[in-house]
């Protein structure tokens, strides 16, 4: 059943107690979000939260995705995997047909998917029940989330553009900056379709409408976000998904449409002659700051909005975070059709939550022949948002990727760090701080399957479990300047990875560093070493794969170490740590991570028991404090 309005979504979740409603004042400039991070990060992603006292007249939602139950209330699902089965037998109903009756079913089918296709309604939607023209943004309780945030940012913003060409719609969610009561930043990266309906504005010399809807059918925000192919409706999707056409109308102030039931419309145009403003810095979803660029001004005509609007939002940062949950629906229901369309030998896909969506992915497939592993990847990395990750892991199907730990067992069994890694380049995200150049950088795909003749160069495949701890550890650590700490805990579950802090100071020099390190006999059957900086809590695994998977560029940061016999293991080591001009000659700024202030940390711990929302929950911003390099948002 879809939902007229978000308020019915609402509604749903407080039947289901998934809810949590907090009457208190709480400032949208950064306590929402320290109250937010602290119920977000509890176990399963915690309750939606709807702030009723902002200081304006509308009410925060926020979190009302961030979870598997509430996500597949959203989606109208049991299961996220069911719409991925609905999507393949959907596209097998549609397979060439030659029996006459298999014909006739398939007009059936072609009038059920007609009836899921948006129309445009003549008469005014329920979005506009309230029109203001003179708009003023201030008058919404949008949020500033972290402390080096430029401003406040629309973080659930529904972007509608056209091509002025063709005419055809584009659904996006793109980040939007407050810098005044009628003035915004568009920030659209170079790859998505928002900008390069801009630039096709830009060689006509005319203005580019756009309208942003927040709110309605939550189906309209996970649609906004789904990694569809260019000039493919979003609304054909929506549709699908809540089984009925979604309804627009034309705005009030520009030439473009938009959700009737949507609760809150920002019509507006970017003139494509103007020059661009600063935009950010933004607190991402990498969990680190994305740095301050220039991006389109937008300019506010109109805003209208439902008489019982609600203002949706979300916050984005250290994960986990709402966000994951989104990815996670994206994961399952796009299976299919991957496999379907492009890869059949793939059996299942995970994105794992400390790999931000883009810097990892696990791949599973039903592999019949050599080589087949890196030629997965090398599609999967022309396909779409498949394009900006960074490190992609293979295995066979009878691996279970979903199991963390498993999985690096397998992984630690079967590769061969000399024979089973595979180096590209492409495109990034633009939100990798990583790379040398911006959104331009190395790949990675590790071949974890089991090898045929053909592939095997070397007979060496010595299980994880041959050794259990680095025994002269302490000596290590004492023999070299630099490092600072060694975990070896994972060698005890034949993970055969070992961390390492260290501290870059005077002449580090990651290489020899490497080389020395395995001159040490008790190192010699470690297949991986990660090295992180020495503020990183090396006891957290998810923590410092997080840190080292947003701070590598695989092929600049890692060091192959030859086996000493032909006999013996070959090893890697990845440079996890950040990167300076000064020690690394490089020449990029480098971001901060994302905490909350003291000052705010302080606010909400007074506050807490005065919001009824249970027991304290400690701030996890302070678990990160120390790994702050200044109070900034850029590493100096």
């Amino acid at each position: 059943m879809p939902y007229n309005s978000l308020q019915q979504f609402i509604s749903k979740l407080d039947k289901e107690n998934e809810l949590i409603r907090i009457k208190t004042y709480v400032n949208p400039e950064l306590e929402i979000t320290e109250i937010t991070d602290r119920i977000s990060k509890q176990k399963g992603g915690g309750k939606a939260l709807l702030f009723e006292n902002t200081g304006t007249d509308f009410s925060v939602l926020i979190n009302s995705l961030g979870s598997n139950k509430r996500i597949c209330m959203a989606l109208g699902v049991s299961d996220l995997d069911d719409i991925g089965k609905e999507f393949e037998n959907l596209l097998k109903r549609f397979k060439p047909k030659t029996d006459i009756l298999e014909k006739l079913k398939l007009l059936s089918g072609l009038k059920e998917i007609s009836s899921w296709m948006p129309r445009l309604v003549s008469k005014k939607g329920a979005c506009q029940q309230v029109i203001n023209m003179q708009p003023d943004l201030s008058k919404l309780p949008i949020l500033k989330c972290w402390p080096h945030d430029g401003g406040r940012f629309l973080t659930l913003p529904i972007v509608h553009t056209k091509d002025p060409i063709t005419g055809i719609r584009n659904v996006g969610m793109y980040r939007v900056q407050i810098f005044e009561k009628d003035l915004c930043a568009m920030h659209w990266h170079r790859h998505k379709t928002g900008a390069r309906h801009f630039e096709k504005y830009k060689q006509t010399g005319k203005k580019m409408p756009v309208a942003v809807a927040l709110g309605g059918d939550p189906v309209y925000t996970y649609s906004a976000t789904a990694p569809l192919p260019e000039n493919f409706d979003e609304y054909m999707l929506a549709g699908f998904l809540r089984k009925k056409r979604v309804d627009l109308v034309k705005c009030i102030s520009q030439d473009i449409e938009v959700p009737a039931d949507a609760d809150i419309v920002i019509e507006g145009y970017i003139n494509t002659d103007e020059n661009f403003i600063l935009e950010g810095p933004f607190g991402d979803h990498t969990g680190f700051y994305s740095l301050a660029d220039y991006y389109p001004k937008f300019h506010i005509t109109c805003i209208t909005h439902r008489k019982e609007a609600v203002y949706p939002a979300t916050i984005v940062g250290i994960p986990p975070q709402e966000d994951a949950w989104i990815a996670k629906a994206t994961e399952r229901i796009f299976l299919s059709p991957i496999k379907m369309a492009l890869l059949p030998e793939i059996v299942d896909i995970d994105l794992p939550q400390t790999g931000v969506a883009h810097n990892l992915t696990i791949v599973k497939i039903n592999k019949s022949f050599p080589g087949q592993a890196f030629k997965v990847a090398n599609a999967l990395w022309g396909a779409g948002q498949m394009m900006f990750n960074k490190v992609m892991i293979i295995v066979d199907q009878d691996v279970d990727i979903h199991n963390y730990k498993g999985l690096a067992q397998q992984i630690s069994k079967i590769i061969n760090p000399q024979t089973d890694f595979l180096f590209s380049r492409g495109p990034l995200d633009i939100l990798d701080h990583s790379s040398s150049k911006m959104s331009y950088g190395s790949k990675l795909c590790i071949d974890a399957t089991k090898k045929y003749e053909e592939e095997i160069i070397s007979n060496v495949n010595i299980p994880a479990s041959k050794i259990s701890s680095i025994k002269n550890k302490e000596q290590i650590e004492k023999d070299f300047n630099e490092i600072y700490k060694i975990n070896d805990k994972l060698l005890l579950q034949n993970i055969s990875i070992v961390f390492i802090s260290v501290k870059k100071d005077g002449n580090f020099d990651v290489k020899k560093l490497s080389k020395q390190l395995f001159e040490y006999d008790t190192l010699k059957d470690v297949k991986i070493i990660l090295f992180v900086d020495y503020l990183v809590d090396l006891q957290d695994v998810s923590v410092v794969s997080w840190i080292g998977l947003n701070n590598i560029d695989p092929k600049r940061d890692s060091v192959f170490i030859e086996p000493k016999q032909a006999d013996d293991l070959s090893h890697v080591v990845f440079d996890g740590t950040r990167k300076t001009k000064a020690k690394d000659n490089f020449q990029r700024d480098w971001p901060n991570i994302i905490v909350s202030s003291d000052e705010t940390i302080k606010k909400i711990d007074e506050i807490w028991n005065s919001l009824n929302i249970g027991d304290f929950i400690e701030s996890p911003s302070l678990k990160f404090k120390n790994m702050v390099i200044n109070d900034d948002a850029v590493v100096k």
